[in-house]
């Protein structure tokens, strides 16, 4: 598989002294689908908005298809973004415009910034948009607006823009974090199926553990601003979680690790 992107040594700092990401390497490579997972704080929304460049890495380097993101001016920077589609925790849809329109602005990347400004969209992309929406079970919400529709409806919206910009990858940044176990497994089929159907790779960022294994075909585990776990989902033992998460998820797990594996260092974790 070719390699879409490469990081090496990414390092933000932020001005009050905060280490969000601290020296991370990764190679992403096509069709490849990541879960990101990690308490809260670890990093993993830098990490993604790092790369297309919403959040400013202080020192290292991010390679997606040749062009060094951290380096692009604005005009090479428009072209990386519109082949990385973004799916934001709060949706970020327009809400007075309608489900279609939300949808058509996956688009404006290719377009002309008079075609943008005047909403001037091909009939193809306009088809296209529609059978995304189809695809996603929301053929009765094309033309209702979006601020009508209930959190999974918007998300799944917000699935169907990132698709329509026809990617190479997307970053998913806690897409499910704000929704119910049933409109969660909607969303995250969606995502799934469409990359897996279309060969997009795709980096999501996630809590839930058991909902990282269910999708991944590799996880990587952030803790403190760096990479403290990368491997396939069934190496993702009760034990590593618990070396991953903090608090009373790293005392859950810990409880797991005592009652059903022996700790293979010996080590104990407060």
């Amino acid at each position: 598989m070719t390699i879409l992107l490469e990081i090496k040594g990414l390092t933000k700092k932020y001005n009050a002294g905060t280490v969000a990401l601290d020296g991370i390497d990764l190679q992403v490579k096509s069709k490849e689908f990541i879960a990101v997972i990690g308490p809260s704080g670890a990093g993993k929304s830098t990490l993604l908005r790092c790369i297309n460049r919403l959040v400013e890495p202080t020192s290292g380097s991010i390679d997606f298809l040749g062009q060094r993101v951290e380096k692009a001016n604005s005009r090479d920077l428009r072209h990386v973004r519109s082949q990385i589609g973004m799916i934001f925790q709060h949706y970020n849809l327009v809400s007075r415009l309608s489900v279609l329109e939300n949808v058509l602005h996956g688009r404006l990347g290719y377009m002309s910034s008079i075609a943008g400004v005047f909403n001037r969209y091909s009939e193809e992309d306009k088809k296209k948009a529609i059978a995304l929406l189809h695809k996603v079970g929301l053929e009765n919400e094309v033309y209702k607006r979006a601020d009508e529709l209930s959190g999974g409806q918007k998300q799944r919206v917000g699935v169907c823009r990132a698709l329509a910009q026809q990617p190479q990858l997307i970053l998913a940044d806690e897409p499910i974090a704000s929704l119910d176990p049933k409109s969660s497994a909607v969303v995250m089929d969606a995502i799934h199926r469409n990359c897996t159907e279309q060969g997009i790779a795709c980096l999501v960022n996630l809590h839930q553990v058991e909902v990282a294994k269910q999708y991944a075909s590799r996880i990587i585990g952030i803790k403190n601003g760096k990479m403290v776990f990368d491997g396939p989902p069934e190496a993702l033992t009760d034990y590593h979680a618990a070396l991953i998460y903090e608090g009373k998820e790293s005392q859950m797990y810990q409880q797991q690790v005592a009652e059903e594996q022996p700790n293979p260092t010996g080590r104990k974790y407060a």
